[in-house]
């Protein structure tokens, strides 16, 4: 039996993850990341839907106690500020919408996790996502496949994890839907098996990511122009990091047909809109490309691709390039094409791979300068 650090949340899916393993007769270790940053705002820390509260650690402990396993709380706050909150701050004043949950998993749930409990002499690190891992003998590699839950299925988020991560990486829910968690949770007798789900974001506890972001800019946010796509001044924004490229409410702007934000230009400052058809993109260019369950392809590769979370996935043909990038054609144009958005690669079940969104091609237009200045 192996030695193996889970990650509790004190939801219901990393829990009943802890009671399997303690069931299949593994020694089992909790830990609960403390990740909050002070914002000053007491119900920041006790939202009762938030994977990472106060009452999240509490909850941790109860199951941990129920289950007769140590259960710890480990402070990561420093290293979530600088990977996590900083890298989303940052990413909103360039124009972009980051996913904040992957770069969670990759440098704190996985990564700083597993460095952090290297002391505890653990075989592998569990947590309760929607996924399943395997080793490929033919490939020599280690797979990720999406969960049986096909609904639930987390490994969107997770095309971060590297070979070496993914060795040391189990996820004991990923064969079960989530019914049948609940069922489980009831079964362990679990004190948080009515729990709610927990909602995205965790450390935004009003939802509000502009005024959020307000609070880390020393300068503020500035006001600039609308322009349509002929450059044409239409209106004024309240300042970029509160626009999202698809976004309708709160623009402002009339006329007899809606305008939606097909683009974000931090270096005018300026917020493009369109109408709805604008926003269809045909192609799209990925930096930061992480090869998940296939060794870096040299050629271009047939896939399907996923653009967000809960985005239908379509063919795709996937191109590498020598700086590392790759470019993405679609079978068909996609809506609302996100910079600072993650796109993954799926062939069958496995997800060989993904990236960030850098640029997008807009459907029926001439290329973009950024895109036409990189596809030669």
């Amino acid at each position: 039996m192996a030695r193996v650090v889970v990650a509790m949340s004190g939801g219901v899916d990393s829990s009943v993850a802890a009671a399997l393993l303690v069931a299949a007769g593994h020694e089992v270790i909790g830990v609960t990341l403390n990740v909050w940053p002070k914002l000053g705002a007491e119900e920041a820390v006790e939202r009762p839907d938030a994977c990472c509260s106060l009452n999240a650690v509490e909850d941790a402990r109860r199951v941990a106690d129920h289950l007769g396993i140590p259960h710890y709380v480990l402070n990561f706050r420093e290293v979530f500020a600088e990977r996590v909150i900083a890298n989303f701050v940052a990413e909103y004043q360039r124009g972009r919408t980051p996913n904040p949950c992957i770069r969670c998993n990759e440098y704190i749930k996985f990564s700083a996790l597993l460095h952090r409990v290297i002391g505890l002499d653990c075989d592998y690190i569990a947590t309760g996502h929607y996924a399943r891992v395997a080793y490929d003998p033919a490939r020599d590699r280690y797979v990720l496949r999406r969960a049986v839950d096909a609904w639930k299925d987390q490994s969107y988020v997770l095309y971060v994890l590297t070979q070496d991560l993914l060795a040391r990486t189990l996820f004991p829910i990923g064969d079960y839907p989530k019914s049948a968690v609940r069922d489980l949770a009831r079964q362990f007798g679990l004190p948080v098996a009515s729990k709610p789900e927990s909602q995205e974001i965790c450390f935004i506890p009003d939802k509000d990511y502009g005024s959020f972001i307000e609070r880390y800019l020393a300068e503020g946010s500035r006001p600039g122009p609308i322009l349509d796509r002929e450059g044409r001044a239409l209106g004024q924004h309240r300042g970029i990091i509160y626009y999202t490229v698809g976004q309708r409410r709160g623009l402002g702007l009339s006329g007899p047909r809606p305008y939606y934000v097909i683009a974000i230009d931090p270096v005018r400052n300026a917020v493009i809109v369109g109408h709805e058809e604008d926003l269809y993109s045909d192609e799209l260019l990925a930096e930061e490309v992480n090869w998940v369950s296939i060794a870096p392809p040299t050629a271009p590769i047939t896939v399907t691709a996923k653009i967000r979370y809960r985005a239908p996935e379509v063919p795709a043909v996937v191109t590498p390039r020598a700086d590392g990038t790759v470019h993405v054609r679609f079978a068909r144009p996609q809506k609302a094409v996100t910079p600072g958005q993650a796109v993954v690669f799926y062939q069958g079940d496995e997800l060989v791979g993904g990236g960030t969104i850098a640029v997008a091609a807009h459907h029926q237009s001439p290329a973009t300068p950024a895109m036409a200045g990189q596809s030669g």
